[in-house]
């Protein structure tokens, strides 16, 4: 039986992972990635690592495509560096797939330096420099750049080198990127984003002052208040048998009523159904109710922002207060006791619509300030155009009320986070902050809806 000509081949080698989590500095580290270009060659080439199989770093050839690389390494985004090799970027020289041939020993680091400085310029961040002995003569080297930084310049090249092969070429005062696996000019959103890298330096860290304005809430009984209420409701509407010309209405609005309704009082079996639906939806009711009372009820509150001696562009702000929830901000004229009290039955509307433009909140298109409740948290996010130095911004104190959910809670954790606009950096802060007197929920309702009396 003749053989199997791929039993008799040699197993492929295994893949070579390479650990980019490590700073490419020490011997261990260096060697695991010759292990990983000698694995793979060419392959192993990314925005971070360059390899030359050989480099005669005594011509003028071999010093332009060190300079290249360094340029190149140099005008990186810091956030996109930062992936791999904390940050670093690794040229090897004397490597290749299944081989190190290495380069003559003998190169100095000092001397490879002043050979780049007529084409990197006497700004130039310095770069790292390693090897690893291949055999009595030769050696593979390491040239390692420095991770980028917010704030650097863009790093031009200086000094022109011409070569029949543009792709070899430098070009005096042309700006090299790292592209995936080698090194180019700069396309113009690649200059635009190294102009970006240049101005975040500039920028003095974010120092902000948060205050909360108006007072948080504590209502002691709120649900046994309502509760109560409902008990009410129901019991009064038992009693009634039939519509009433009572004292609350004079005989012409009586009849003008009846006129435009349906003709007719609700039979008993009517009444009944009506009561089972209104019992049905009661914890809906209720829960609608209370924000309508607590919203009437409470002062609004607001948030003041300082930046100190900092322009924040388009900052976005998401204040979180602990143990509370936040609700739509009442005006006192817009109590309405049939908002917290649903009727079992209510009057007729005559037009049919049954739309309240009472419950409508409007706010106008991009309005700097939103509020929702997260959890067992009421969130505030506040997006502003921008918050200018040492200038105080005030939201108003008409859009919500704070109410802590534990009426004994005499203090309140209030935590904000901030980001802004072509910015990475995250700012927090965290305040403490007392609450109002606790109030009880009958005398609030008393307060809000029978002021009158």
């Amino acid at each position: 039986m003749p053989a199997d000509p791929a039993a008799a081949m040699p197993p492929e080698p295994k893949p070579v992972t390479l650990a980019t989590d490590v700073i490419p500095l020490g011997e261990r580290a260096q060697r695991s990635i010759l292990d990983h270009v000698v694995a793979v060659g060419d392959e192993a080439e990314t925005t971070y690592l360059e390899v030359k199989s050989s480099l005669d770093l005594n011509s003028k050839a071999g010093v332009a495509k060190v300079a290249k690389f360094l340029l190149g390494a140099a005008n990186r985004r810091p956030r996109e560096a930062a992936r791999h090799f904390h940050g670093y970027a690794v040229l090897v020289i004397g490597a290749r797939k299944g081989s190190t041939p290495g380069v003559p020993r003998g190169v100095e680091a000092h001397e490879l330096e002043d050979r780049l400085r007529p084409y990197l310029g006497s700004q130039f961040p310095a770069f790292e420099f390693g090897r690893i002995g291949v055999g009595d003569d030769r050696e593979v080297l390491f040239v390692i750049a420095q991770p980028p930084q917010d704030g650097q310049p863009i790093f031009p090249c200086h000094k022109s080198f011409q070569r029949d092969d543009r792709r070899d070429s430098l070009e005096d005062g042309a700006v090299y990127v790292r592209g995936t696996s080698n090194t180019r000019p700069a396309r113009a959103g690649e200059l635009l984003a190294l102009i970006e890298r240049a101005r975040g330096g500039g920028r003095a860290p974010i120092d902000l002052d948060v205050e909360i304005l108006g007072s948080i809430g504590r209502v002691d009984g709120v649900d046994e208040v309502l509760e109560r209420l409902y008990e009410f409701e129901e019991e009064e509407f038992s009693k009634q048998h039939e519509p009433e010309t009572s004292t609350l209405a004079s005989t012409s609005a009586f009849l003008a009523r009846s006129i435009l309704s349906v003709g007719r009082p609700p039979t008993a079996e009517e009444r009944a159904a009506r009561l089972d639906a209104w019992r049905s939806e009661k914890s809906a009711h209720i829960a609608h109710g209370r924000e309508h009372f607590l919203g009437v009820g409470l002062p609004g509150v607001g948030i003041r922002v300082v930046s100190r001696d900092r322009f924040v562009a388009k900052p976005h702000l998401i204040v979180t207060f602990h143990g509370c929830e936040a609700f739509d901000y009442r005006e006192a004229d817009d109590a309405d006791f049939e908002k917290v009290v649903e009727p079992v039955m209510r009057r007729h509307d005559p037009f049919g619509t049954g739309f309240d433009p009472g419950e409508l909140r409007v706010t106008p298109r991009g309005y700097p300030v939103v509020w929702t409740n997260r959890g067992d948290d009421a969130e505030v996010v506040l997006t502003p155009d921008s918050f200018r130095p040492n200038v105080p911004w005030m939201s108003d104190q008409d859009d919500y009320v704070i109410l802590a959910r534990d009426p004994q809670a005499r203090l309140v954790s209030v935590t904000w986070v901030l980001t802004e606009d072509g910015n990475d950096a995250v700012t927090r802060g965290e305040l403490e902050v007392t609450t109002a007197e606790l109030i009880d929920a009958a005398d609030l309702f008393k307060t809000a809806f029978f002021k009158d009396e």
